[in-house]
């Protein structure tokens, strides 16, 4: 049995680490994330976690493990920013508002698989020019739904969460493991 992370999120890899599960191989699935005309935030993630893990080659006793994170603004998707231009628009968008992170995790052992997703709210504070100037220019941006990583330097501008900080950061790791147990990889095991 070979674990293999869909994902070439170095985030996700630097999450499970601290349960110890350490990938045997990293497979970033290429797939088309286009939402479908008038779908929802909520499903859309769902289904990006499950086409990942799809797309993702494996033996048939091989875990997969593929998630998705999506921002959400109302019914709105806040996706990978395309340029700088696109990520200030959405940071402006959020500046001073609630907003919903949502992690799908889909996890696949030969024809089953397990999903979870955990849906966070996120306030941001108002943001101003001067601070979205700066931050657009750092680059940090790049690669992030909502054009930003709680972890990087956009946490100074999150005073407030309600749900799960790993879950935002890119994979929740309490029901990461709980569905990797579930699909029988060895968590907690007592070294010899």
């Amino acid at each position: 049995m070979k674990f293999i992370l869909g994902s070439g999120s170095p985030r996700r890899r630097d999450l499970l680490a601290q349960i110890g599960v350490i990938p045997d191989a990293i497979q970033a699935p290429d797939i088309d994330e286009t939402p479908e005309k008038g779908e929802l935030p909520r499903p859309y993630c769902a289904r990006m976690a499950r086409e990942k893990a799809a797309a993702v080659a494996a033996g048939d006793d091989d875990i997969v493990l593929c998630a998705d994170t999506t921002v959400a603004l109302g019914r709105r998707i806040l996706g990978k920013p395309a340029d700088a231009d696109e990520a200030r628009a959405f940071l402006r968008l959020m500046s001073g508002r609630r907003h919903r992170v949502i992690t799908a995790v889909a996890v696949k052992r030969g024809a089953q698989v397990w999903e979870r997703d955990v849906v966070s709210t996120v306030r941001m504070k108002r943001i101003t020019e001067e601070e979205l100037s700066a931050y657009i220019a750092s680059g940090d941006w790049q690669g992030k739904a909502g054009a930003y990583g709680i972890q990087g330097p956009a946490g100074a501008f999150i005073p407030w969460i309600s749900g799960s900080f790993t879950a935002i950061v890119g994979l929740p790791l309490a029901e990461t493991a709980a569905i990797l147990q579930s699909a029988g990889w060895p968590l907690w095991k007592v070294a010899a």
